[in-house]
Formats: structure tokens, sequence, C-alpha cells
């Protein structure tokens, strides 16, 4: 990760194109990223045909209590989240997790995604990762 650091800020002061296969000497120092177990982009109409699998949605919280929350999908329909939220929360919220039943997930993994989202376009890129693009994204 030291190398990836300096090379940015190398990058920062020069001109030139940043290429990592220059910074890293091998291989084995590229950054990784967990693949084994990726989540599915799910709205609320999509969550039932993943239950007992990872997923991912965005919700915009509509109530929140210590161990759960409550909230919108992308596409309007209420979905119950069980774990402990982060605090304070915002609007918009990215929960990964397992789905339990077709409106209720339980979150590994909390993310705020701030006060505006546009959840249009959210739901577009579930409707197209579960559909004809579902190879591109598992």
């Amino acid at each position: 990760m030291k190398y990836l650091i300096a090379a940015l800020n190398r990058k920062l002061r020069s001109s030139d194109p940043l290429d990592l296969s220059r910074v890293f000497r091998n291989s084995s120092e590229l950054p990784s990223m967990e693949t084994s177990s990726p989540a599915v982009f799910v709205n609320g109409a999509l969550l039932r045909r993943y239950i007992g699998q990872k997923v991912r949605a965005v919700l915009q919280v509509i109530r929140s209590d210590v161990g759960s929350v409550v909230g919108k999908s992308t596409d309007d329909q209420q979905i119950a989240v069980r774990g402990s939220p982060p605090a304070p929360l915002t609007t918009y919220l990215e929960v990964v997790g397992v789905a339990e039943s077709d409106n209720v997930i339980r979150a590994q993994i909390w993310t705020n995604f701030g006060d505006n989202f546009d959840t249009n376009n959210y739901n577009e890129l579930c409707k197209l990762a579960s559909g004809e693009f579902k190879d591109l994204f598992i």
C-alpha cells in the first residue's frame, strides 16, 4: 500500500500518466479486493430472488431503532434491516448483508450515503445487474 501512496504522491507532482505496473515490483504487491462472496445489487422487488444470499441495497431511512432500520427501497418498497446501524444515520443508507425474507436483510456492512441520492439511477442499476448484464456484476 505504501507503494501506491508514493506513486499517487509522485503523480500529483507531475503531468505524466500514472502507470501502476511500474509502481509494484510483482503482482503480489498489488492491492486486492474481496471477491469470494460478492453481494447482488437489489431493490425491493429483486430481494425475494436472493433469500439466503448476500445482497446490497440502498434505502431511504424511514425510522430506526437500536437493532433495526426500516427504509424505502429505490423502487418504493419497505424493507427492514436487522443489525446495529451507525450513528448518526443519513437519509440514504447502503446495506450489505444476507436476505432473510422478501423484505428483511440481516446487515453485515452499513454505509451512510448522505442526504441526496439518485434512487432512479440505482434502481436501473439493480435491474441491469440482475438482468442482461448479470455476468458483469457477479
